[in-house]
């Protein structure tokens, strides 16, 4: 399934809190509440920095998440074949990491809880991280408190496990590994930096301390705004002692208390949906909103890159598959740019994406997706962009190894109404299909699948009622998954014979939220 679709301990939903960087020694659960409501704003400003770091310029704002929340619970809640053997260790992955994710990110929000001696993020599949504390009793603190926590608004959730090593082995300091007990690590000319900067201090009376970034400008920061979920989602249980004694009032200027101490109306909220079996979850931090760049200093794109945004895909199966059939799996998750196969690697291909975003959104989703008999595994490209092959070779079924996507109309993110309208799903046994003929019945979709090559047989088809004369839409449920992506893969942009005019209906499909097709659509 996607990249998250892995084993984890079970822990209870955690109500999202703000946490402030204190990087001293580790708190117990009382004064840990205690750092977190004394110091929420620095730590809103220290996760823009961060983000300032990674991206240079301005990052975007935030894109609708990746991940349903039906999905992202079943993620957190997910228990393990194996029990959890407690580890000195952590092991983060962040689902739907919508903003840059760096060392200094992670830093803010586990200071506070325990020291962090070392951080290691890794991106092959995904965006994970190891993150290395002085003793076992540290780490199960920050896990306690972090779990299920989102680092911003409505995104880049904390899935926290034990993790496997016993030792991080850091070479370099920089945004993706950092070793605070060498502040100096692969900093060969520390000892020069620190003479210019005195220097430079002497001929100023203003302190010239060395600084790494600009103020960022939060601008009408508005709080931001908590997620609500039913624990009957399989959250269950009561938020850990460190938390749960702050309770409601562990913000202060971000709208939990007022100046006498008192909750306002968001904490009497929080008190309700807690009452009601429900918990209010807030971010961690607040999300970065810094100076916008032009977009001649960006590429013309925003300005939060994440490795490019070039997608490496492996394990695909080479008979089957083509460029077409990768553009119409990935044009749901962001606008296709260009596929390109690689001749000495086969069934390996590189997706150039319409931005760093939409690459996120796919490994998201679609990493570790079996379909054709093969598990098709996706990472992060080093290269920024894919150059035009002029004279590409023939695939198995004769088609070009190299296509350019870029004036497709069938790209779905070209313009924010386009992008608006798109629902982020990660894949399903049950498709959406819209756009196509008025009139048709469920006998018609199975010719048109099986006139496209489909191989599986729909498990059901249902219409939904046609609220107008011109096209109709409905769902599609197959036996398992795999089968569904390869109807999706196969089907997708398949043209239909139009009764009343000579350009065909494109029938376009996508994955549903639906769990199951009930008997009656209205």
């Amino acid at each position: 399934m996607a990249l998250y679709a892995e084993s984890g301990g079970h822990v209870a939903k955690r109500p999202r809190v703000e946490f402030a960087p204190q990087p001293t020694q580790p708190l117990q659960p009382a004064a840990a509440a205690a750092a977190l409501l004394a110091n929420a704003n620095a730590a809103a400003v220290a996760a823009a920095h961060a983000a300032a770091t990674t991206a240079s310029t301005a990052p975007p704002q935030p894109a609708p998440p990746s991940l349903s929340q039906h999905y992202i619970e079943q993620q957190l809640n997910r228990r393990s074949s194996e029990p959890e053997k407690p580890n000195h260790i952590l092991l983060f992955t962040v689902l739907n990491p919508s903003y840059p994710i760096t060392c200094e990110v992670l830093h803010t929000i586990c200071a506070p809880v325990a020291a962090v001696q070392r951080i290691v993020i890794f991106k092959k599949n995904g965006v994970q991280a190891m993150v290395e504390f002085e003793t076992v009793e540290a780490a199960t603190m920050v896990k306690d408190s972090l779990h299920g926590c989102d680092i911003y608004s409505g995104c880049c959730t904390l899935k926290i496990e034990f993790a496997k090593p016993t030792k991080l082995n850091v070479y370099k300091n920089d945004n993706d590994s950092w070793d605070y007990t060498n502040p100096n690590l692969g900093n060969k000319s520390a000892a020069v930096d620190a003479a210019a900067a005195a220097a430079a201090a002497a001929l100023t009376p203003v302190s010239q301390r060395p600084v790494l970034l600009k103020e960022p400008l939060l601008m009408n920061r508005s709080p931001p705004t908590p997620v609500v979920t039913s624990s009957s989602n399989g959250g269950g249980g009561q938020p850990p002692t460190s938390v749960a004694a702050a309770g409601g009032a562990l913000l202060d200027n971000n709208g939990f208390l007022d100046g006498n101490g008192s909750l306002d109306s968001r904490a009497a909220a929080a008190a309700a949906a807690a009452a009601a079996g429900q918990v209010m979850r807030t971010p961690i931090l607040a999300a970065p909103t810094l100076a916008t760049a032009s977009p001649a200093a960006t590429g013309g794109s925003p300005a939060f890159h994440h490795g490019g945004s070039v997608c490496m895909v492996y394990g695909l199966c080479p008979e089957k598959m083509n460029a077409t059939r990768i553009f119409n799996l990935f044009c749901l998750y962001g606008n296709v740019v260009r596929v390109k196969f690689l001749k000495t690697k086969e069934g390996c291909a590189m997706v150039q994406m319409g931005d760093a975003l939409a690459v996120e959104r796919v490994v998201s989703n679609l990493n570790n997706s079996t379909f054709f008999g093969s598990k098709m595994q996706l990472g992060f490209s080093k290269q920024a962009f894919l150059a035009d092959v002029q004279s590409p070779y023939q695939l198995p079924d004769g088609s070009p190894s190299f296509q350019d996507f870029m004036g497709s109309k069938n790209n779905r993110f070209i313009n924010p109404e386009m992008a608006s309208k798109n629902r982020i799903q990660p894949p399903s046994k049950i498709l959406h299909f819209f756009n196509t003929p008025p009139g048709l019945e469920a006998s018609d979709v199975e010719e048109v699948l099986a006139g496209a090559g489909c191989v599986p047989r729909p498990k059901c088809v249902k219409l939904f009622p046609s609220k107008t004369e011109r096209s109709s839409s409905g769902l599609i449920e197959f036996e398992s998954l795999s089968e569904a992506l390869e109807a999706l893969v196969v089907c997708n942009h398949q043209p239909i014979a139009n009764p009343n005019g000579k350009f065909p209906y494109i029938m376009k499909l996508c994955f549903s939220s639906s769990r199951s097709i009930p008997a009656t659509i209205r």
